[in-house]
């Protein structure tokens, strides 16, 4: 792939150096990023730029689940929330739904928050 400006080089050299944790959490941006997108498009009834958008968020979500160690508990609940999350996005695009479309939203936000969270270190107990 060609990159053309310093920006878009610099862009894809944080991506592709980015630690998993980091790498998590642009994907999760993307993912809310590329909702608001659907959304706004099916608001202005631009059916095929929301479809595009949604199969972005699907292809986000499965490569998501392609990442998880089946070994930890965490990886089962997380297959199953992406898994809903993704199923969401099939019905909200099949019927152009923006209310659905917003629940998965919601429920991507809040994942991506309580990554945020897990992940932000926590300072040192005064001992």
């Amino acid at each position: 792939m060609a990159v053309n400006s310093p920006y878009a080089q610099y862009q894809q050299n944080a991506i592709l150096n980015a630690k998993p944790e980091k790498l998590l959490i642009l994907l999760l941006n993307g993912a809310v990023k590329f909702i608001k997108q659907a959304d706004k498009a099916l608001e202005n009834k631009d059916i095929e730029g929301a479809h595009n958008t949604l199969v972005k968020v699907q292809d986000i979500l499965a490569y998501l689940r392609g990442t998880l160690n089946p070994d930890y508990e965490i990886a089962q609940n997380l297959d199953a929330l992406y898994d809903y999350i993704g199923e969401r996005l099939v019905q909200a695009n099949l019927k152009k739904d923006r209310e659905i479309l917003a629940e998965a939203g919601r429920m991507v936000e809040e994942l991506r928050e309580t990554w945020i969270q897990a992940l932000t270190p926590k300072p040192a107990p005064d001992l």
